[in-house]
């Protein structure tokens, strides 16, 4: 695997005091989820989106892989004119509807529908590393993070330490991931995209404006195309410029952005990695080389796992009311289960307890990773609670939609109960948005919006996605 440019770096006497910031993004997301559930894609064009069936007019692409983007295909592009670039494999099938006798495989791609729960579950294994990785993480959408490791490592070594976590996501998970580092957020969300995919960039203290400088303005964090054409418009091409022009003129035709702007392109970024809000769940899994069928290691990578999930709760004052477990089982079958508590604890011994009774019925069966979850989580300053401390005559749980149970038992579902990923839609939003879709003036299917819009978190700018992966936020009405 190649480590990617590392940019000669001028050395400071201030180099320890720099914060050393990394950010991680999967590369193809959606397509790489795919791809672990169907080897058999890999190495051939995948298209996430909706609408692609025969009969349906409405949709739009969520990501496309590299070879697909080959043929012209682009996230955010209306499924259509995907589908007019790159025809869909099956329609190969003599028996389809979309049937062309003329077509060869070389000439189509795998088409699949967005399937949020499962992308959630990958993300979440990927979201565990970044979080045993570094001290601060906030995560930005479900593919992509911030990670403050300034007390992980140093800056002579910061290489060496990006490199280690993108080879725990690919082998613990089995997705790909490009990685920035830089002692801005800015500067290392650019330097990720610096060298898609599988990229790793390290921009050094002393070097990030001379880094910045020979790109071009679109490729500026926060820089859509509508800004990037005002910017022209001023005879603003590079970074570069930006940096050098009065900020005057800058502020005076966007606002307070465009002071922002300037500040970006000469490497001046304050902002602090600090996660958004307190977490949801804590989770760590584990995989094991080839698919385990024996009890034994199972249990013990289980108990090893509750340990670890309940620790971390602990030491972030955590309580929790819901316990689950993972199991995958081959091909990459993601099964989930979990269990309401009748009220928050702090009770290691319980969750190694339930989880090893609600991983029971996988024991015997062949499973490639298990995992461990506390969720449904409250930081409040009380003192640690034990499942002991609710009074005995309680005997009724409650699972997540108030519903009572006998006590013990457990409460089973397809999905353990996830935080929304950041700026990330639900499905039904999307599916909302598709049936009510914008149009070019032309009759064209839902694009993306202007990605030059105000965004909803000031920390972070809108911006086109770089490497090809459209979040379903873009297709929200929010």
């Amino acid at each position: 695997m190649s480590d990617g440019p590392v940019l000669p770096g001028v050395e400071t006497d201030d180099d320890e005091e720099e914060r050393i910031v990394c950010h991680v993004d999967a590369d193809c997301f959606y397509a790489a989820c795919e791809r672990l559930r169907e080897p058999e894609l890999r190495g051939d064009p995948v298209v996430v989106g909706m609408g692609y069936e025969p009969g349906e007019t409405v949709g739009a692409v969520a990501t496309a892989s590299y070879e697909a983007r080959e043929f012209g295909v682009e996230s955010a592009q209306a499924i259509s004119t995907a589908l007019e670039r790159l025809p869909r494999r099956a329609a190969l099938d003599p028996g389809a509807a979309d049937h062309d006798p003329d077509l060869t495989p070389e000439e189509t791609g795998h088409y699949r529908s967005v399937d949020m729960d499962y992308y959630e579950s990958i993300a979440e294994e990927v979201q565990s590393i970044l979080h045993d990785c570094a001290d601060v993480v906030r995560e930005v959408s479900i593919d992509e993070a911030y990670l403050d490791v300034t007390e992980r490592t140093a800056w002579e070594v910061a290489d060496g330490f990006a490199r280690h976590v993108k080879d725990r996501i690919r082998r613990e998970v089995g997705v790909v991931v490009s990685v920035g580092v830089a002692p801005t957020m800015s500067a290392a969300k650019i330097a990720s995209d610096f060298d898609k995919p599988d990229g790793l960039t390290v921009v050094r203290p002393g070097e990030v404006r001379a880094f910045l400088a020979p790109l071009e303005v679109e490729l500026l964090h926060g820089v859509g195309p509508v800004t990037a054409r005002e910017l022209r418009e001023l005879g603003l091409e590079t970074a570069g410029d930006v940096a050098a022009a009065d900020p005057e003129p800058l502020a005076s035709r966007f606002g307070e952005r465009g002071r922002e702007l300037y500040d970006r392109a000469r490497g001046d970024d304050d902002r602090r990695v600090e996660p958004k809000g307190d977490p949801k769940s804590f989770s760590r899994e584990s995989a094991f080389a080839e698919p385990v069928s024996d009890p034994d290691p199972k249990y013990e990578q289980i108990e090893t796992l509750a340990a670890a999930v309940a620790d971390r709760a602990r030491r972030e004052g955590a309580l929790y009311r819901t316990v689950g477990v993972k199991a995958v089982t081959p091909p990459y079958d993601v099964n989930t289960r979990e269990r309401s508590l009748p009220g928050p604890v702090d009770d290691p011994e319980l969750v190694d307890r339930i989880a090893r009774d609600l991983f029971g019925e996988f024991a015997d069966e062949a499973v490639r990773k298990v995992g461990v979850r506390v969720a449904n989580l409250e930081f409040a300053s009380a003192d640690q609670a034990s499942l002991d401390g609710w009074e005995r005559s309680s005997t009724a749980t409650h699972s997540s939609d108030g519903d009572e149970t006998t006590a013990g038992d457990a409460e089973t579902s397809p999905t353990l109960e996830s935080a929304d990923p950041d700026g990330q839609a639900s499905l039904e939003d999307w599916k909302r948005r598709r049936d009510e879709p914008r149009t070019d003036g032309e009759g064209t299917d839902a694009t993306a919006p202007d990605s030059d819009a105000e965004p909803t978190d000031p920390t972070e700018p809108a911006e086109p996605p770089t490497d090809g992966q459209s979040s379903l936020f873009d297709f929200s009405d929010e």
